[in-house]
């Protein structure tokens, strides 16, 4: 650990260039014991507000250091600090007013200030979402955002309430609809995300709050990679939450595109340098763990759990097997694609099929030509369901159009019955269909036991899989903590130069005997000196070291020199 003797050695030489600097007089190189300089006892601030250049005889030695925000590991640790931007000096601002260049220059400084500010909030990472794991279908669907939508829903939540949110990505699946977000504080950045999901979704907070879960720093971290390495989705291993998670972070961030005779309207992202890191590390993350591990071999999705589960319903509900039962798809999207190739595999033959329009049910048949696909459009809806003992639904529909009063008024079920497996969020059909006689309505909830038997098979991969997401968070842990650095160094050459500044002030009337071309050579000598005394920490700080070793660094910079205050 650097000594206090050391570093009041090196201020105090600061401190005697600069008191000697207008006679252009080096203060003694004075190292020993018994040199006046070391048993100066400089005021704390002074102490505090110059860095220690590197010292033979101290390599080796490290500091203590903080994360640049609330430190909330997996361990339940919590940091001691939080890292302050200090103020830029008020003289920046003092510009002249009048005059065309002179708003010109107070305009540019005004642009340098607001740079600097901004880089000196620690932001760290945080997630406030509900899952199939925390919430019924019933208030998933009340969430569900488009992906079309994903960057309108994120640019509303940085804008919302308090603005604590600074970033910010949508994701928003069949089974999850999750807000990862980068803000300085997280109570105010989960409060305004909680208001904004309660008042998009009309459900009250206190409500709401039963079903969401919230996560900051290491745990949103570890929650989002094990999204995307398919750990938290209801069917272990299934690939498609990858695909939504690189969607995510394309989308987040998507740059902005005005709308021409030739192109549409492209939402900008809301994902900055922190979310953004954040998602790309969890698209890597998600191709390493499939590649390098078994996870996502023989692994069932959504559509491959609906077959399976229809399988093992269809003689109770309709009273003939699936293969003897006759099929129809409502919707031509991916989940009808993934649907259409596991009912090939159960050795189905023959399909019907309806949708809004008819290009795109004809270019999924061409991909099945050992199906025989019957296609339909949505006006016929009734005619085919009537005509079918099994009805599965996947659409982007944003209301159920399967309801009890339309099966009634149809004369669906009864004598004939039917089985609808709605895996669509929002649901295609509403669950007071089963109060209909002959109908039998079931939606994603309902696959659960089909996917308990799936993950028990598949413990060994998980845990082969969460190996590989620790040592991606680490990376991403690691390059988080790098940044906060950035306040440290920040606070660090303000203080510095305000000290800089002061000294030269107290000597300003020796200074006016000097010329100008004088003065100007005292200038930069000053600025030399605090620069050089500055670079040995700085560079220390920004060299890269593991998390632990750079909250130490950033602790000990900030209580030797008193950044926080």
């Amino acid at each position: 650990m650097v000594s206090m003797a050391v570093l009041r050695l090196h201020v105090a030489i600061l401190v005697a260039l600069l008191l000697n600097v207008h006679g252009l007089i080096s203060a003694p190189a004075c190292t020993g014991a018994g040199c006046p300089l070391r048993r100066l006892a400089f005021p704390r601030p002074l102490v505090a507000s110059f860095a220690l250049a590197p010292q033979s005889g101290l390599r080796g030695s490290r500091m203590v250091t903080v994360l640049p925000a609330a430190w909330s590991g997996r361990s339940g640790r919590a940091s001691p600090l939080t890292l302050r931007a200090t103020q830029l000096d008020a003289g920046l601002s003092d510009m002249p007013a009048d005059g065309k260049n002179a708003k010109k220059d107070k305009k540019s400084k005004k642009s340098r200030a607001e740079r600097k500010a901004a880089s000196t909030k620690a932001l760290e990472v945080h997630v406030v979402g509900l899952s199939h794991h925390h919430a019924g279908v019933e208030v998933r669907e009340k969430l569900a955002v488009p992906e079309a939508n994903w960057n309108h829903a994120s640019q509303d939540i940085c804008a919302f309430g308090t603005q604590g949110v600074h970033e910010a990505a949508v994701l928003s699946t069949c089974n999850r609809f999750e807000v990862y977000v980068a803000a300085p504080d997280a109570r105010t950045a989960m409060y305004d995300v909680s208001k904004y999901l309660s008042e998009r979704s009309s459900i009250p907070v206190a409500e709401l709050r039963e079903s969401l879960f919230m996560l900051s720093g290491e745990e949103a971290v570890w929650h989002l990679l094990r999204v995307s390495g398919g750990l938290d989705s209801l069917v272990v291993g299934e690939g498609q939450i990858l695909a939504q998670v690189k969607a995510c972070y394309e989308r987040g961030t998507a740059l902005p595109v005005e709308a021409a005779e030739d192109r549409e309207e492209v939402v900008g992202g809301s994902a900055g340098k922190v979310v953004s890191k954040l998602l790309n590390t969890a698209v890597a993350a998600g191709k390493r763990v499939r590649s390098e591990t078994n996870i996502s071999k023989g692994a069932v999705s959504i559509s491959s759990a609906a077959a399976e589960f229809s399988a093992s319903r269809s003689v109770q509900d309709v009273g003939s097997t699936l293969a003897e039962s006759n099929l129809c798809i409502v919707g031509a999207g991916k989940m009808s694609r993934l649907l259409l190739t596991h009912l090939k595999s159960a050795g189905i033959k023959k399909v019907a099929m309806i949708n809004r329009s008819m290009p795109r049910m004809e270019a999924l048949a061409a991909e099945y030509p050992e199906l025989e696909i019957s296609k339909f459009l949505m006006e016929d809806l009734w005619k085919v369901v009537k005509e079918n003992d099994i009805v599965f639904t996947s659409t982007a529909s944003e209301d159920a159009f399967v309801t009890k009063e339309a099966l009634l008024d149809n004369a669906v079920g009864g004598d004939k019955p039917v089985m609808f497996v709605d895996i669509s969020v929002p649901r295609n059909v509403e669950m007071n269909c089963n109060e209909v006689d002959g109908v039998f309505a079931y939606n994603v909830d309902d696959l659960k036991a089909v996917v308990a038997r799936n993950t028990a098979l598949r413990q060994r991969e998980v845990q082969e899989a969460e190996i590989l997401l620790q040592e991606e968070m680490a990376k991403y842990r690691s390059w988080q903590s790098s940044l906060g650095a950035i306040p440290a160094i920040n606070a660090l050459q303000d203080k510095a130069e305000a000290f800089r500044a002061e000294e030269l002030k107290k000597v300003a009337g020796k200074l006016d005997k000097l010329s100008t071309k004088e003065r100007e050579a005292v200038e930069r000598l000053s600025r030399g000196i605090v620069n050089k005394l500055l670079h040995g920490p700085m560079s220390t700080v920004r060299a890269a070291e593991g998390p632990e070793d750079k909250r130490r660094t950033l602790s000990t910079l900030n209580k030797m020199f008193n950044l926080e205050k």
